[in-house]
């Protein structure tokens, strides 16, 4: 069973820096797509970011420049490193990992900028 566990969320006032986690176990990263997505309440969930199994990244225009994602495969591990961080950037963050017709996603990390 695959599964995906976030951490480094938490609060952080604005202009802060903050480093998300997603570990993933019941498989390995080779092949696969790994992303970063958010959901606000009463709104879909959106792209922060992406990157493919050769290193290619995306980024949502509201994020670029300020957050970079990454990836370890020797870990299993994809990062989101926040910089600059807004109010605007509040809500819950999702891992996500996709190979094929698989597509798993995590519980999601609370993210809370304010002063």
């Amino acid at each position: 069973q695959v599964q995906l566990v976030e951490s480094g969320g938490g609060l952080v006032q604005p202009g802060g820096s903050l480093r998300l986690s997603c570990v993933v176990s019941g498989t390995n990263l080779y092949g696969s797509t790994g992303g970063w997505y958010r959901q606000a309440p009463g709104k879909q969930r959106e792209l922060v970011a992406l990157i493919t199994s050769g290193g290619v990244t995306n980024y949502a225009d509201s994020v670029k420049g300020r957050f970079t994602i990454s990836r370890d495969d020797a870990k299993n591990t994809v990062y989101l490193q926040m910089n600059n961080l807004k109010p605007e950037d509040t809500t819950i963050y999702y891992c996500n990992l996709r190979r094929g017709l698989l597509v798993s996603w995590g519980q999601g990390t609370q993210v809370t900028v304010s002063s």
